[in-house]
């Protein structure tokens, strides 16, 4: 062939290839802002790119993964036109460094349990409100075990009611001054009585639809990884992880380990529901099974499997703790 024909055919050959690819992005973000109800003004052009970024980094994961080179997969969801700076400063709000002492109950140090754990049915906007799900989710299932009702308790009163405990409603909190707040308030409304709202809002309590109380906080040690086995198997215990990293945000299924995931920079509320593991081989395979607040489309059906007994992945550890009521 001569060299000019040569070099044309590749250039067209490219050419339909870039094109093949763009329309199917066109068709692609068309119907990721359809389902999740995307509207724009001037800066479509931006999300765009954040997006396109954003998938390309999901479809090479997921074929990677597909060669044995990860244990989990990647999906877009809502938050697929975020940065990583973008979804931390409008999700995340975990108040850390705000941390102050207060009365902490201690209890024996318990031995591994063995058995695994699934309490995924029974653990009961733009709102950094993670710290409030991960709260009240713990005490929904320490009160189920007090009096055998699984009542859903209401994040809003702890978005609306806990400012003079140190949060600050949607711009973050921290679950320990959830806890002292439904400890010094005398209690905590139901979510019936007072729905999630997204955004913050005039304290709302009302000490007759009150669904809970607290006396007490069980601060889980940094190394307690057997304790935290322990009370995972009985009832969920609020936790924190570094939760704006790429992958995490578009986890999909499997187990979630990323060398890259930080036990320090912890950023966002969840609440751990049980444990277990996969497959004949368990080395390496162990997970702790943990509830997120983003909705039901991140994860599976909301939840996500976080490598266990791995170097305490994501710093699953160091915030561990959950109510005595």
């Amino acid at each position: 062939m001569h060299p000019f024909l040569f070099l044309t055919a590749l250039c067209l050959g490219i050419v339909s290839a870039t094109t093949k690819l763009g329309l199917r992005l066109d068709a692609q973000w068309i119907q990721w802002k359809a389902t999740y109800g995307k509207l724009y003004d001037e800066n479509e052009r931006w999300r765009r790119v954040v997006w396109e970024r954003n998938m390309k980094m999901i479809e090479r994961h997921n074929q990677e993964y597909s060669q044995g080179k990860h244990s989990f997969t990647m999906a877009m969801n809502a938050f697929g036109d975020l940065t990583n700076e973008k979804f931390r400063h409008m999700m995340h709000g975990l108040k850390i460094q705000k941390d102050k002492d207060g009365k902490v109950f201690k209890i024996p140090f318990f031995a591994e349990i063995i058995v695994p754990v699934d309490r995924r049915q029974t653990a009961g906007g733009q709102c950094a409100s993670g710290w409030a799900f991960s709260a009240a989710g713990a005490l929904e299932g320490r009160m189920f075990q007090k009096t055998g009702k699984l009542v859903s308790l209401s994040e809003q009163n702890l978005l609306d009611c806990s400012w003079s405990q140190g949060n600050e409603g949607c711009r973050g909190g921290l679950m320990d001054y959830a806890f002292q707040h439904v400890r010094n308030n005398g209690g905590l409304d139901s979510e019936e009585s007072d729905p999630y709202r997204a955004q913050d809002g005039s304290c709302e309590y009302t000490p007759e639809y009150s669904a809970a109380s607290v006396t007490g906080l069980v601060n889980i040690p940094q190394q307690g990884a057997s304790l935290l086995v322990a009370e995972a198997a009985v009832g969920p215990v609020s936790a924190a992880v570094p939760a704006s990293l790429d992958p995490f945000r578009v986890y999909k299924e499997g187990i979630y380990y990323d060398p890259n995931c930080s036990s320090e920079d912890l950023d966002h509320g969840i609440l751990v529901v049980g444990y277990g593991s996969q497959g004949e081989e368990p080395e390496n395979q162990k997970y702790w099974i943990v509830k997120n607040s983003r909705g039901r489309d991140r994860g599976t059906q909301g939840y996500v499997l976080l490598a266990k007994d791995r170097d305490n992945q994501c710093g699953i550890a160091p915030m561990a703790r959950f109510p005595v009521v």
